[in-house]
């Protein structure tokens, strides 16, 4: 397809803008990656493996063949060698890419699409160091395995376009038992949600749901006369006096969380929420203990 000169000079200084935007996202995920993984367990498991994991006592039920006689000689009771599970999981990971996440407010530094990204990559840093299979969902990219793979997967996601709502399982081809963590605003309208997490969990997957919300979204912090503009297409709106809607704002806010939280739970998903002017460990410690779960 050809596109106009000033349309390829503006696809030409976004394309130059991401790649010098990549080394440092990839620089600050790597270091909050790293400080969430001295103070995690790993994500061994017990299960077909030449690599040793740990001795425990013989029970009924196992077979002879089993003891280590070596290590039970230096005691009293029979001892069983476990190995560790050498099959890795496979771990699909989608950000909310829509025009809503394109924004931020003065009580946070970052909108909440980078702070999504910079999450989705520290927990692939994370993963990918466990041994495990990364690949992003709704963005074409191969599966990936070992940690030279991070550059890659930062650079499908830096060249995806803007992509609106949960992606759809149909038409998909997506490993079966897989895991997927899902990272974007969620306000949509719930009945849209429910119908693509029940198409995930039909898969099946299953897999955590991640809220990013910016603050201002959280608390409504506004005074006065405020004009709000949609940012998806929807008309703009002129509150008179901001301060005699944030309760009615707080409780609309509150049901959709529990309505996505029902959601995710009918589906064998877990479900939390972050701020963008919450330190982003915090949510990545979360996102891999549910994972690890």
């Amino acid at each position: 397809m050809n596109l106009p000169p000033a349309a390829n000079e503006a696809l030409a200084r976004r394309a130059e803008a991401l790649g010098a935007h990549l080394p440092a996202l990839l620089v600050a995920a790597e270091r909050i990656a790293s400080a969430v993984a001295a103070g995690v367990h790993g994500r061994r498991r017990v299960g077909q493996g030449d690599s040793f994991w740990q001795f425990r006592p013989f029970l009924p039920g196992d077979p002879a063949s089993r003891i280590d006689w070596r290590q039970s000689a230096k005691s009293d009771r029979a001892f069983v060698r476990e190995t560790e599970s050498e099959a890795a999981q496979t771990v699909l990971l989608w950000r909310d890419g829509s025009a809503s996440m394109r924004w931020h407010s003065t009580l946070a530094r970052e909108e909440k699409r980078a702070r999504a990204e910079l999450l989705l990559l520290a927990l692939a840093a994370l993963l990918l160091r466990g041994g495990e299979r990364v690949r992003l969902f709704g963005i074409a990219t191969r599966l990936s395995a070992g940690r030279a793979a991070l550059a890659g997967i930062a650079e499908a996601l830096a060249r995806a376009n803007g992509e609106e709502g949960v992606p759809q399982a149909a038409g998909s081809v997506l490993p079966r038992f897989a895991r997927v963590v899902l990272i974007g605003d969620f306000l949509a309208p719930l009945p849209e949600i429910a119908a693509a997490i029940a198409g995930l969990a039909a898969v099946p997957l299953s897999g955590h749901v991640l809220q990013l919300l910016d603050p201002a979204e959280a608390l409504l912090p506004y005074h006065g006369r405020v004009r709000f503009a949609g940012l998806e297409a929807e008309a703009d709106v002129l509150v008179p006096r901001v301060e005699g809607v944030r309760e009615a704002y707080a409780a609309r806010l509150a049901a959709q969380q529990r309505g996505v939280a029902e959601i995710c739970a009918r589906a064998g998903f877990g479900f939390s929420t972050h701020r963008t002017d919450q330190p982003p460990q915090t949510a990545l410690l979360g996102l891999y203990s549910a994972l690890a779960a």
